[in-house]
């Protein structure tokens, strides 16, 4: 794995953030056009369009997402606005967003909107795989290029599709090699696997199966479960029955948490135990279960928990972590890193690009690609639109004086 971080033993001090206004939160709908989407010609403005979810299952992950982003778009225009090649000056962004309530069914008629009525320069697809699978397909028939935040679906990047650019996570089938490595360092030869029924979780669960069949490991149990899972029960009871080395559990942040809760209750404890989204929200993770609860729990550590090296573009962590707290109150998470990384895709895009068309915008974002590397990690797509220069690693939380910190197992 890429050594574009420094490993060691780091304080995990990210909180849910807070403290941005929201802005927009209508829910207008309009009727598709067709061919291309419009493309305005250089203004005082550049427009970028985005759907965020302030209530609802994705709440937790979409809000400090959004307000990542809202951050950038502040700090760009306090500065007179973002260089604009196309236009040969600075230009100052206007974000026009609307509420999807957690709904992919609420979210495919803003997304619409945002493309047919709004007209914007740019669109920013919501968090994860669920709330963008929408968009993907109307992106590409309007033939307006989706950047895509973290929404991570492998089923998204296709080789007939070039609207698509995803900014701040690899792709999920490549998140569980980290894993995969660990488990087979340990020799491992009983792991217990449940993971949610959406493509984000499943192509994770098949990626990681493959890897551990190479090392003849053949998962005890292995099993999907509804993404609306509140309860796990019963399943962490018949996981328990296989006696697993290890139990992994991939899902959303609520998945997460009530597969915690179950774990708590039935008093159970594994050599390795794994989800995801502590490492990305680890302040939400403590306030549901706190240190004691985190202690010896495995995740994917993500930064603000690891600084990136040799950042070359935007702000490195120290100083975003910096600013992100002077502006809004709140030490950020790993989400309000990726909204704000988001912006700086876009702010290179607009930089690069000869024109607003949306072919020029994508054609902008491959020949930087593999050039940059940011708070995040070194961007790099493929010829589809994948993120495949960020990794993450795997790491364990720990209590010690009376602190969380998380050390690096790959």
């Amino acid at each position: 794995m890429q050594s574009r971080f420094r490993k060691g033993t780091l304080w995990a001090a990210a909180a849910l953030s807070g403290g941005m206004l929201l802005a927009g939160c209508g829910t207008t709908t309009s009727a598709p056009a067709s061919g291309p989407a419009k493309t305005k010609s250089p203004t005082a403005e550049i427009s970028i369009g985005t759907l965020y979810a302030s209530t609802g299952s994705f709440a937790t992950s979409s809000m400090p997402e959004y307000q990542g982003l809202q951050f950038w778009i502040n700090q760009v225009n306090a500065s007179g606005g973002t260089y604009v090649k196309a236009a040969g000056k600075k230009e100052k962004i206007r974000l026009v967003s609307y509420n999807d309530q957690s709904s992919a069914q609420t979210a495919t008629s803003l997304y619409n909107q945002l493309i047919t009525v709004n007209h914007v320069n740019m669109l920013v697809a919501d968090f994860g795989s669920v709330l963008t699978s929408v968009a993907v397909p109307i992106a590409q028939e309007h033939k307006q290029l989706l950047f895509d935040q973290s929404g991570t679906g492998t089923t998204f990047f296709t080789p007939n599709n070039p609207y698509i650019v995803l900014t701040s996570l690899p792709t999920s089938a490549l998140w569980p090699t980290s894993l995969a490595n660990y488990l087979i360092s340990q020799h491992y030869k009983n792991v217990a696997i449940v993971y949610c029924e959406n493509d984000f979780d499943q192509s994770q669960d098949q990626t990681l199966t493959r890897l551990l069949a190479k090392a003849g490991i053949t998962p005890t149990y292995n099993n999907a479960v509804p993404t609306s899972t509140s309860s796990y029960t019963v399943i962490l009871h018949n996981m328990a029955a296989t006696h697993p080395q290890a139990v992994i559990e991939l899902g959303y942040p609520n998945n997460d948490i009530s597969f915690m809760q179950a774990l708590q209750a039935s008093g159970s404890t594994f050599p390795t135990t794994f989800t995801i989204f502590p490492g990305q929200l680890p302040s939400l993770f403590e306030k549901n279960f706190g240190m004691k609860g985190l202690n010896n729990m495995f995740t994917y550590p993500a930064p603000p928990l690891f600084t990136v090296q040799g950042v070359n573009y935007g702000m490195p962590i120290a100083q975003f972590a910096q600013a992100f707290k002077k502006q809004t109150g709140s030490s950020p998470n790993f989400l309000n890193v990726a909204g704000y990384n988001t912006g700086l895709i876009l702010q290179k895009t607009l930089a690069t690009a000869t024109s607003l068309s949306q072919k020029s915008l994508r054609q902008a974002v491959t020949g930087f690609s593999g050039s940059i590397t940011t708070l995040d990690g070194k961007f790099q797509i493929n010829n589809q639109g994948a993120q495949i220069g960020e990794t993450l690693p795997v790491g364990q939380f720990t209590v010690s004086n009376g602190k969380l910190k998380v050390n690096f197992m790959s």
